[in-house]
């Protein structure tokens, strides 16, 4: 499961209710340190073994973590969709507190190249001084030698990978989307079908569960296969910088359990910014846009965010001023699904599909996303 944390949901400038963009995503396995007891199954995971993800870090991103419980040494990765300030000035600030914290294990960055020019820049002007190794993938680089892959792998631990894909979209500058798809598996020992054939409890019953074929003091032949189920789980959040064409993401939502979009104003709003001044398109998607392509795409559920600071934090489509219905309306008018307007520190846990693989039958339950309440712990 994906837990997010939108830390950040204005565009351009923060406002009082609001801050720039960045979006914590926890890739959470529910199986860690959990004690199995028939079927039944403790969803424990340690607190020390909480990787997570950080999608864009406009300025004061820090200072939004500091009201929730994410830890800097638990960052596995920072994606940076595109170079425009709201979207990355927080990251030298960010860097040095991970620094100053303790922080000595490396961090993956994947950015734009004029992101690591920006870094440069910091640590010559300000002596910057990172006591942990900043691997840093160039998302030209990665678009243009792996070809139709467009992935980097993150292994979190053997039965828990994570895959973080890019797409280009459309925007003034050079900007991005990341797939991120977690992967968990699991071998199920079917415990009551050992005890039916007459196979008592013993260090056996941990070999064939982690795949080993194994013989009994009897001489009998057990075979994994005949006693251990799999069960897979794919979670899958596609998450679009700024972008005024969602249909570049015609590829990338298949099998997604959710897409997060910016939707930066109305579609009468989009339409008179471009009426009013031809020479200059900021490039961006109304909510009408983007709904209009979660319908034809037939996506079951879709965040939207990075709202221009016109509107209003409250909802009341009777309010002259411009106001979060506004945005809702333009949205719901062309979509059917389960929609959200973020907010800062608003949660969602994504669950994606469990695919059980036994040798009598394969199931599958299906995928949900729900909204889990506020972030902030004061």
């Amino acid at each position: 499961m994906l837990k997010l944390t939108f830390l950040g949901t204005s565009a351009g400038v923060p406002t009082k209710q609001r801050n720039v963009t960045a979006l914590a995503i926890e890739c959470l396995n529910p199986h860690t340190s959990g004690v199995q007891q028939g079927s039944r199954q403790q969803n424990n995971q340690s607190k020390k073994s909480r990787p997570w993800v950080l999608i864009d870090c406009g300025e004061g991103t820090q200072q939004q973590l500091l009201h929730t419980k994410l830890s800097l040494h638990q960052l596995a990765a920072i994606c940076i969709t595109h170079v425009h300030g709201d979207h990355c000035y927080g990251l030298p600030g960010l860097l040095a507190s991970a620094a100053m914290s303790g922080r000595r294990e490396p961090l993956t960055l994947i950015a734009p190249k004029a992101i690591a020019t920006l870094l440069e820049a910091i640590v010559a002007t300000t002596e910057l001084y990172l006591p942990f190794a900043l691997d840093f993938i160039a998302i030209e680089e990665v678009l243009a030698e792996q070809g139709d892959t467009n992935k980097v792998s993150i292994s979190l631990s053997d039965q828990h990978q994570l895959d973080i894909d890019i797409t280009p979209l459309s925007h003034r500058v050079a900007s991005y989307a990341f797939g991120i798809t977690q992967t968990i598996s699991r071998r199920i020992l079917n415990t009551d079908k050992l005890v039916a054939d007459g196979i008592p409890a013993s260090a056996l019953w941990g070999k064939l569960q982690q795949g080993e074929d194994v013989t009994t003091e009897g001489n009998r032949q057990l075979r994994s296969v005949d006693y251990v189920d799999n069960e897979i789980q794919r979670t899958r959040v596609v998450v679009a910088g700024d972008n005024d064409a969602p249909n570049l993401l015609s590829k990338a939502v298949i099998n997604a359990d959710l897409l997060v979009h910016e939707a930066t104003y109305t579609h009468e709003v989009m339409m008179a910014i471009q009426a009013r001044n031809p020479d200059y398109d900021p490039m961006h998607s109304s909510a009408h846009v983007v709904g209009t392509f979660a319908q034809k795409m037939n996506l079951k559920n879709i965040i939207l965010t990075h709202f221009s600071a016109r509107y209003q934090n409250f909802d009341n489509p009777d309010s002259e001023t411009p106001n979060m219905a506004y945005i809702r309306l333009d949205a719901e008018s062309v979509y059917k699904g389960n929609l959200w307007l973020a907010a800062d520190f608003d949660q969602y846990m994504v669950d994606g599909a469990v695919e059980s693989v036994s040798n009598q039958e394969n199931s599958q339950e299906e995928s949900r996303v729900q909204y889990i309440g506020s972030a902030r712990s004061d």
